[in-house]
């Protein structure tokens, strides 16, 4: 058994201008860093050009552009998806890097804090739960989602009220503790085959 901290990548899913991304990354991020069994790696989607088309054998120039995101991906232990809920689903931009990435997700947990309006992104959520099924992802139960987003957070991006946050944050941060450190000792003793 390993007692090594869990490689967390929380990945910034919204390529909008104007977006809450930022914001609701930096204060998770936060509260995953304050704690020893995590590091943290933010892969920010707007930072990352990825190929148009998905293709079966990148080109060249696809590889060269999944150079700098795919090896993050597949050195993470657990995920923790930022998401918006665009149209009563999640953005393009995140299905993009799902479809061209199949063997990162496998056997490894993802968890989800989601922002928006009314529904504050769970209805993005629901669909994430069936998308990251299929690539023989665990998705965990409880998740973070802060409705009317703009009201949660000050112009200084700070969140106004942390205690209700705070809570749900360390009960995502121990599930995904719990699922990251049993399917990791999982792999390494026996390797996934999908």
């Amino acid at each position: 058994m390993s007692n090594e901290p869990l490689r967390l990548a929380v990945i910034i899913s919204s390529v909008r201008e104007g977006r809450m991304g930022p914001q609701v990354s930096e204060w998770f991020a936060t509260q995953a860093r304050e704690r020893s069994d995590y590091t943290v790696d933010v892969i920010d989607l707007a930072e990352h050009e990825l190929p148009a088309a998905i293709q079966y054998e990148p080109s060249a120039q696809a590889a060269e552009a999944l150079a700098t995101i795919s090896p993050r991906l597949e050195a993470a232990d657990a995920f923790v998806v930022v998401v918006p809920e665009y149209n009563h689903s999640y953005p393009a931009s995140l299905k993009h890097l799902i479809d061209w990435h199949f063997t990162p997700w496998r056997a490894k947990p993802v968890g989800f804090v989601s922002y928006g309006g009314m529904a504050g992104g769970l209805r993005a959520v629901e669909h994430l739960r069936s998308v990251f099924a299929e690539m023989h992802a665990v998705t965990v139960r409880d998740g973070i989602s802060f409705h009317t987003v703009w009201e949660q957070f000050g112009e200084d991006g700070a969140l106004k009220d942390t205690e209700g946050p705070g809570t749900a944050a360390k009960v995502l941060l121990d599930q995904l503790g719990w699922w990251g450190t049993v399917l990791r000792e999982g792999r390494a003793k026996t390797p996934y085959e999908a």
